[in-house]
């Protein structure tokens, strides 16, 4: 394509990687570009929509800026696209001046340990979208028949998946938790949560905010 202004360009991504992307390149008076953000999903917004805990509503609110990034004059969200099977970047190449890659990581890291795949074992990934509401994964099934879970890691993600395991539900009622797993979260009996890092609370990768959350929780003993 001839590269005369204004450039057209094209983001892979709809998340907080592709709505920042975006919203720097239409900031840029100085550079007239338009800016078409393709995504799988018929949303916009990716982890901040199915990936932070329903229960934090101050850190979706970020998505003010997302919104106001759409609004800008030569922005367009192009949704339910799934670029690798409905068109290839080679397609993309050939209608843009630039194309971008925002998709993030869209699984786990592996443990490589026996075991990780046996039933009742499940990526936090497939978890936190399942509670999100993530259309992917609302046929998702979690066994929560069992008193005592165990969560690998150290970070605010599994906080995350241990404050939502323990809390409430009355209280997460009042979230942006999916019904349907709210519905299964009213059956579960999940009574203890552990967390398991390989090293010590110094090397813990969670915030003090996340970790202060937990020792708030209603009939919770940490």
């Amino acid at each position: 394509m001839k590269a005369t202004a204004p450039y057209r360009i094209a983001i892979v991504g709809a998340g907080p990687a592709g709505f920042y992307a975006a919203g720097h390149l239409l900031a840029n008076t100085a550079v007239p570009v338009t800016v078409d953000l393709f995504d799988r999903l018929p949303t916009p917004f990716g982890l901040v929509r199915s990936g932070v805990a329903p229960d934090h509503h101050k850190i979706k609110s970020v998505t003010r800026i997302y919104e106001k990034t759409a609004k800008r004059e030569g922005f367009r969200f192009v949704g339910h696209v799934d670029v690798g099977t409905d068109i290839g970047t080679s397609d993309l190449a050939e209608h843009y001046h630039a194309v971008m890659i925002t998709t993030g990581a869209q699984t786990d890291r592996r443990l490589g340990i026996p075991g990780e795949d046996l039933p009742g074992v499940h990526p936090a990934t497939d978890f936190v979208a399942w509670y999100n509401g993530h259309p992917h994964y609302i046929e998702c099934s979690f066994d929560l028949t069992a008193e005592k879970a165990v969560v690998i890691g150290m970070g605010n993600v599994a906080v995350d998946v241990a404050r939502i395991l323990l809390r409430c539900c009355d209280e997460l009622g009042t979230t942006d938790i999916a019904d349907h797993a709210l519905d299964a979260l009213k059956q579960s009996h999940v009574k203890q949560v552990t967390l398991v890092g390989r090293r010590g609370p110094v090397q813990a990768a969670f915030t003090n905010p996340e970790l202060k959350e937990l020792l708030h929780l209603k009939d919770v003993h940490i």
